[in-house]
């Protein structure tokens, strides 16, 4: 084959790479490079490896729960046995987060023990002020009984004030007390002494309207008698003074201590802990406020007697019974139970007996002279949320139940194989409380079907149901409507931060109490035993509003 004739550019750029090579060589270009890359190599040092692992994370021992409806789980919603709807938000049911308060070396109300004042008190301060203003006025009643019952043993006026088992109505004779232990043929229809009639009553009423608030030092079983009165509504007012913030959390139950020497307000809320708020505190040097943590779960009621105040009782939905005894200066246990407790009472100048609805409908009877539970009955379908008792009568029982009823009984006819009642009044939804009216003539029921029931008749068979919002929802506490100072009136929260105030006469809503100073849903009341229009309202939010009378 014949060699390619090169063209001039070819021919001349192989010259070029030709004479650029003579002159590298003629350099020693290639040598130096070789050196300088053999010496770069030589400094360089030797490259580690490493090897790496992956480290797994450990798994957390508690799994991750993600919160879905019922809905999108295709699961029915729960069903109660009065309408097919559940009305009760279940506290113990529920993760609640633990306040501050809670935090620390205290013991806790878990405990099945006795617990001491000091290990229960959440505050920073000394309670001494507290323990020794409780212990003051205990004892200065005390002294007022005794003098009171000897007055009474030697004669004097006894006859005048005499004995009775009232203690909301007011003094009752002695001798109405004979005829109702008698009975007749009211005690055949377990209505002893006649629940419709009101001489009794209205005896006592005169008294005690004419004697203010109870000046004439009349007592019911070795106990001042109660305020008696129609108050005036526009003379009621909300004062900035008398509004406090008291617990962390919802309240659950509020109570006055029933003395006339000292105000002061005792709660329970949604964690388990008792606050005290006295209203007459110097505010130079303390706000007057006294927490403590003694239960586990929330607070389902207090229980003070007037002739005992230095012994609180208080219940908490964790099964626990617990004395504040504050002479002792601890919180004995004094009932623990697997099952829930809902609600808690006591008859009238009886200080011996607790009555508690624990479970399902059950009731069961505390008796501390013999250290137990001396009865317990099935009286509802389900969880009792109220139990009261008639002042005029104290074996006539109301209960109130999430089953849709509230029921009138009559203790001395219930044994253990016949829950019978003596009336029962049906709502559509559950019924959250029963309360006897002052004179023991009336009943009221608050029901979650947005009515508020009024019995009336010698045998509460006339019941009227008048109309009021009691949707609340599940974040704050039921509305309970409760009697004030006579039969007049009936006071129960509503959803625009007001007290409404239903007649019983008119039957119908006749006025609210309002103030710039309420800033939350009242939901839970109590009225001052002693003072007229003083009027407690509790919120969800650990408030507490005192309404006085100017």
């Amino acid at each position: 084959m014949a060699p390619q004739k090169l063209t001039e550019y070819e021919r001349r750029r192989l010259e070029n790479i030709k004479r650029n090579g003579e002159m590298l060589a003629s350099l020693k270009i290639h040598t130096k490079i070789n050196d300088l890359s053999s010496t770069i190599k030589r400094c360089r040092p030797e490259a580690k490896s490493y090897k790496t692992s992956i480290k797994k994370k450990p798994k957390p021992e508690t799994p991750v729960v993600i919160r879905r409806s019922l809905r999108t789980r295709g699961v029915p919603p729960e069903r109660s046995t009065a309408d097919g709807i559940k009305d009760d938000f279940d506290e113990s049911l529920t993760l609640m987060k633990t306040p501050k308060s809670q935090i620390g070396p205290k013991k806790s109300g878990r405990e099945r023990g006795p617990i001491s004042m000091k290990d229960a008190y959440t505050g920073d301060d000394s309670d001494r002020k507290l323990v020794e203003g409780i212990m003051g006025v205990a004892k200065k009643c005390q002294v007022c009984e005794s003098e009171s019952v000897k007055e009474e043993i030697d004669g004097g006026e006894s006859e005048n004030k005499g004995f009775g088992v009232a203690t909301r109505s007011g003094v009752c004779k002695s001798e109405s007390l004979e005829e109702e232990i008698d009975g007749g043929e009211s005690e055949k229809r377990g209505f002893s002494g006649g629940m419709g009639s009101r001489a009794c009553n209205s005896e006592s009423s005169k008294e005690e309207s004419a004697g203010g608030e109870s000046e004439n030092g009349g007592f019911a079983g070795g106990m001042r008698s109660r305020a008696w009165g129609t108050i005036d509504l526009e003379a009621m007012k909300l004062e900035a003074e008398n509004v406090a913030r008291v617990v962390p959390g919802r309240i659950m139950a509020v109570r006055f201590l029933p003395c006339m020497d000292m105000r002061m307000v005792v709660v329970g809320n949604k964690f388990g802990e008792v606050g005290f708020w006295n209203m007459d505190a110097e505010k130079e040097d303390e706000d007057g406020i006294y927490v403590y943590h003694p239960h586990p779960g929330p607070v389902s009621g207090i229980v003070i007697q007037p002739f005992s105040l230095s012994k609180i009782y208080s219940s908490c939905y964790d099964g626990f019974i617990r004395l504040m005894d504050v002479e002792k200066e601890k919180f004995d246990l004094v009932y623990s139970t697997d099952n829930t407790i809902f609600s808690i009472s006591q008859r009238p100048n009886d200080s011996k007996c607790l009555f508690f609805g624990e479970g399902r409908g059950g009731l069961s009877v505390w008796d501390e002279r013999a250290g137990k539970s001396s009865s317990s009955w099935m009286l509802h379908e389900d969880r009792i949320n109220t139990i009261d008792f008639n002042s005029r009568n104290v074996n006539i029982m109301a209960t109130s139940s999430t089953d849709g009823t509230a029921c009138i009984w009559d203790l001395r006819y219930i044994v253990a194989d016949s829950q019978k009642s003596l009336t029962t009044v049906r709502h559509k939804r559950a019924v959250h409380s029963a309360y006897f009216s002052p004179s023991g003539s009336l009943l009221a029921t608050t029901s979650f079907d947005d009515k508020v029931g009024i019995l009336s008749g010698a045998n509460y068979d006339d019941v009227s149901m008048m109309y009021h919002n009691n949707q609340t929802g599940r974040w704050i506490s039921s509305f309970r409507g409760i009697w004030g100072w006579d039969d007049s009136y009936i006071f129960i929260g509503n959803m625009k931060r007001g007290v409404d105030v239903i007649s019983t006469t008119q039957r119908r809503n006749v006025a609210t109490l309002g103030s710039a100073e309420m800033s939350a849903i009242p939901c839970r009341f109590d009225v001052h035993p002693y003072k007229l229009g003083m009027l407690a309202a509790a919120t969800s939010g650990g408030q507490v509003y005192v309404w006085t009378s100017c």
